[in-house]
């Protein structure tokens, strides 16, 4: 394995390569998500595990190395979740800062991608430029920023300048902080000698020299999260992967125009971010474009459904159906009946009842939309949760799951997936034995790992070193 000069860590065996994928097949990428503070993340299984424990996050991790995959990927939360003045305590398990962990699963892995999800308004390039190039050093290449934005004045109450953002601003303190992490990257030569940054701009003035040479991969991989019009340009411009959606798994209440339910919808998507990369220099391969998705394995179809239908249901428990309820009406609705018909109240617009969840645009009209729907089925509460707040994104027996993620990628809806498995940290287990070896059969998942760096599994190019940099 390719080692910084200050690297003590042995180099495993060279790995073998990837069966030829068959005629018109197209290789697919994969990645892990860690289960945890959202809607799909079942914790009343007895399955579930600890969100703190490492061994955990070491179980995920060293499964989804066993299965070949690309990376490994911890979300962030920067403030806990309140509903009625209190902390939400459906959802309060605990979530460690992203790249701590990452730097002791470094130390349990071998090949696997590390990424961490940290944001751009309530940190400085200078810092986390550090931070980030020292997992990359240390896991020998493997790492992976995942750049989200806030104008939350709720979480900014915990940090210096509070919610001082304005929402128009994001991108564009995200575009420059990551140019700045990039120059600082970049700014020692070849030959191992610091060049001083100057950067002054309208968020941020960094001057002086950077701490870490060039790390063996040159730069983290940037992952981008974002379906908007300004997320996407925010992509093509700045990022190696877009982490988008897939099939209504895990969707906001009231965000259905976010994610991608059809086949077609991913198509539009795909083709609309990697054609706007020429503007910017770049071509199709210099970014991946990798929804998060769900899965449910049955050992016959009947089988898979009848569990996705168990799992939907743990998801959306009594209290989880109120919760989602509460959060378009605004109003606390703890006297109504989980198995009961929906309020006849219209939503409070102005409402401040849940804090640290997106704000839905128009509650009225998911509230109008959400009664139709119940009228016309005769659904409870909880059953229009569960009909309207996501559904699993692959249902099926192994080799239709596989079959029907080949055919994705090969009809560029994607060129991979993020799995988010509905259990900590067994929920991938499943998958890996299962589904994993029927990609390798059919030559679109790598049997071993070809490369050492997360950019070599990604098929990315190396960054350009810039002029007078060498």
């Amino acid at each position: 394995m390719t080692r910084s000069s200050t690297s003590t860590r042995t180099a495993p065996a060279p790995a073998a390569p990837v069966p030829t994928a068959a005629p018109g097949l197209r290789r697919l990428h994969l990645a892990a998500h860690f289960p945890g503070v959202n809607n799909t993340t079942v914790w009343t299984d007895p399955g579930a595990g600890s969100q703190i424990d490492f061994a955990s996050f070491e179980h995920l991790a060293r499964t989804a190395e066993r299965g070949r995959f690309d990376f490994f990927f911890l979300a962030e939360g920067l403030r806990l979740r309140e509903h009625k003045g209190r902390i939400h305590d459906l959802d309060v398990l605990g979530r460690p800062e992203s790249i701590t962990v990452l730097n002791a699963l470094a130390a349990v892995t071998d090949r696997l991608g590390l990424a961490a999800t940290v944001n751009t308004t309530f940190n400085e390039p200078y810092e986390l430029a550090r931070r980030l190039a020292t997992l990359d050093h240390l896991s020998a290449g493997r790492a992976a920023w995942n750049v989200v934005t806030t104008s939350d004045a709720f979480t900014g109450e915990n940090f210096r300048r509070g919610g001082y953002l304005d929402h128009a601003d994001r991108y564009t303190r995200a575009a420059e902080f990551v140019a700045t992490a990039r120059a600082l990257w970049d700014s020692w030569t070849a030959g191992g000698v610091p060049r001083p940054v100057s950067h002054q701009g309208p968020h941020f003035r960094v001057r002086g020299a950077f701490t870490l040479p060039r790390s063996p991969q040159g730069h983290p991989v940037v992952i981008q999260a974002g379906d908007s019009a300004e997320g996407r340009a925010f992509a093509a411009a700045t990022a190696d992967i877009v982490f988008t959606g897939w099939g209504s798994g895990g969707r906001t209440p009231g965000k259905r125009s976010t994610w991608h339910s059809t086949l077609a919808a991913g198509q539009e998507f795909y083709a609309d971010v990697k054609g706007r990369l020429a503007a910017h220099g770049r071509t199709a391969d210099s970014l991946k474009i990798m929804p998060g998705v769900t899965f449910v394995l049955g050992d016959t179809a009947a089988d898979a459904q009848e569990r996705a239908a168990v799992i939907r249901r743990q998801q959306v428990s009594p209290q989880n159906a109120l919760l989602a309820l509460e959060q378009v009406w605004g109003v606390d609705l703890s006297g109504y009946d989980p198995d009961g018909p929906l309020p006849d109240i219209d939503p409070d617009p102005g409402s401040q009842l849940a804090q640290g969840r997106v704000r839905i645009a128009d509650p009225k009209a998911v509230a109008d939309r959400w009664r139709a729907l119940s009228e016309a089925k005769g659904l409870s509460i909880r059953e229009t949760v569960i009909e309207t707040t996501g559904r699993q994104s692959f249902v099926g027996t192994p080799a239709a799951v596989a079959e029907e993620m080949t055919a994705c990628v090969a009809a560029r809806a994607a060129d991979g997936f993020i799995l988010v498995p509905h259990l900590t940290p067994g929920g991938l287990d499943d998958f890996v034995d299962r589904v994993v070896p029927l990609l390798q059969e059919r030559g679109v998942l790598r049997t071993e790992y070809a490369g050492t760096t997360l950019r070599s599994h990604l098929g990315l190019p190396d960054p350009v070193r810039p002029v007078g940099k060498d």
